[in-house]
């Protein structure tokens, strides 16, 4: 009589790669080196520039977060009081000029902002930021202390609406399986990482990189800049600052998907090897149901129960709470459904509305 066949041996294998998975990503992301905090720094040479597209309800904090400091807010055709937010904070308003051809607004609205500075060291940070009063003096100091001309760095994630709470923390697990920190902090590595949330850029090498006009038709400007800059053979390096920098990125699930629909298979298809190894880890996460299935009509109910936990217990230093347990399956398939979306408008050459402009 031939032997019963069991789900068994997969799902156990299957657990095992999941937590393989999110051990890599978590120390991906904790091998980034964290800025120190200085509050003694001296007062840096640097102007903070940040550009904003109907942003009224962050413009005035994040300008606030640099006390003392020139901050320049480059208002990108809003159509809120954006503007008039900007200035009672006490930041320089200048205009973004009119797109070019083929230019996003983003990288568009930073170049003006470079334009309108005169300082040794600038500082792009997004208005949905905010900081230490510290932060861009300690920033500064370490970029001079390890000879750096660019340095990005990753903040503090807030989530606060319940699809933020659910989505992002996978999102950014998935992210950081693809990211090799030594590589991408290597001289000798092509690995190239930015992000733009927050990018420190010494001028003389941000003049030598052809600055964000260099990158004018890229929706992920911050890794094309870092690419850049390897290929020039700037000294790089991605950081974390999240003991004095803070994010919201997006505030409910229209916003996440649009974000991430926009980005999620561009940053694929720029880092190809990267995103085969993010691509391998969705495709491991998102086994779970079939699984679970078979184990179920088994009737293998402890498995079933054990398995069912896997991904939570995964992914439970990102979410940083139990409810990762039920968070962490949910987004799996809910992120999946964003990263098709993605992919299919990347391949039909269609665009994603974001912030009122259609980007693609």
């Amino acid at each position: 009589m031939a032997e019963e066949i069991t789900v068994m041996p997969a799902a156990i294998l299957l657990a095992v790669a999941m937590l393989v998975v999110g051990w890599k990503a978590r120390i991906s992301y904790l091998r980034l080196p964290e800025v120190p905090q200085l509050p003694k720094a001296p007062r840096p040479d640097l102007t903070v520039i940040v550009p904003a597209r109907n942003e009224e309800a962050n413009i005035a904090r994040v300008v606030e977060s640099f006390p003392g400091l020139p901050v320049i807010v480059v208002n990108d055709a809003s159509t809120d009081a954006t503007e008039s937010a900007a200035r009672k904070a006490g930041a320089l308003v200048v205009d973004a000029p009119p797109l070019p051809q083929g230019a996003l607004g983003k990288p568009n609205a930073c170049q003006r902002g470079a334009s309108a500075a005169d300082s040794r060291w600038l500082l792009f940070v997004d208005a949905d930021t905010w900081y230490a009063p510290e932060f861009a003096a300690s920033f500064v100091a370490y970029a001079e202390a390890e000879k750096l001309e660019m340095v990005s760095s990753f903040l503090r994630q807030h989530t606060l609406t319940a699809p933020e709470r659910v989505i992002l923390p996978y999102a950014f697990a998935l992210y950081f399986v693809g990211v090799n920190a030594a590589n991408v902090n290597s001289a000798i590595s092509r690995e190239a990482l930015a992000n733009g949330q927050c990018l420190l850029v010494r001028r003389d090498a941000y003049e030598k990189l052809g600055g964000h006009a260099a990158v004018l038709d890229s929706v992920i400007e911050d890794v094309a800049l870092a690419r850049l800059a390897k290929d020039k053979e700037l000294i790089t390096r991605v950081v974390r600052a999240e003991s004095m920098g803070n994010v919201r990125m997006y505030d409910s699930l229209p916003a996440i998907w649009r974000g991430f629909e926009k980005n999620s298979f561009r940053f694929l298809q720029v880092n190809p090897v990267s995103g085969v190894i993010v691509v391998a880890a969705s495709i491991i996460f998102t086994t779970l149901l079939p699984l679970l299935g078979l184990l179920l009509l088994e009737r293998q109910w402890l498995a079933a129960a054990l398995f069912a936990l896997s991904p939570g217990v995964t992914l439970l230093p990102w979410y940083r709470t139990p409810a990762a347990l039920w968070r962490a399956p949910l987004a799996i398939y809910l992120f999946q459904l964003i990263a098709l979306s993605g992919m299919a408008k990347t391949i039909l050459r269609a665009k994603t509305n974001w912030k009122g402009r259609m980007v693609g």
